[in-house]
């Protein structure tokens, strides 16, 4: 039974990483994506259970930027100065995701996305699976977070 339940699932996120994407979802790239898993080309993977930094991106236009945060036990983030300018482009009907720094330049083919769900695909065909981020919020004082 729980060989089956695993190859439905595989199948079924086999086929919702091959879904095509079209431009109007690539709004839905804004935000805090915390890193859940990588799945590497040989079938193994690393889980991510607790994560000190997320990833933000915002983008408009197709054009923006990644920046790492870190999240604190009151719901904001600290941020610094770096960040990664970011092009998302429309390649043989797949979109990629350019990124360049002073130092280097690299893409990742944007390979699915929802409103709660990234996969990024690098050049070494590293799959990095993502959830939407929320503000940890430990203090109990009742306030929402922004």
């Amino acid at each position: 039974m729980k060989k089956a339940a695993l190859i439905a699932f595989i199948s079924f996120l086999s086929i919702a990483c091959n879904s095509k994407i079209n431009s109007s979802d690539l709004s839905k790239i804004n935000g805090y994506w915390e890193i859940e898993k990588v799945i590497f080309p040989d079938g193994t993977h690393k889980e991510y259970t607790i994560n000190e930094t997320f990833d933000y991106f915002g983008v408009k236009n197709n054009v923006g930027i990644r920046k790492k945060v870190t999240p604190q036990l009151d719901g904001t983030f600290l941020v610094n100065d770096d960040s990664e300018k970011v092009v998302i482009k429309e390649e043989n009907g797949k979109h990629y995701l350019y990124y360049s720094t002073f130092y280097t330049k690299w893409k990742e083919e944007l390979s699915f996305i929802s409103d709660e769900k990234l996969v990024l695909i690098n050049e070494a065909k590293n799959e990095y699976h993502y959830k939407r981020a929320a503000p940890i919020t430990i203090l109990g004082d009742g306030k929402k977070t922004k």
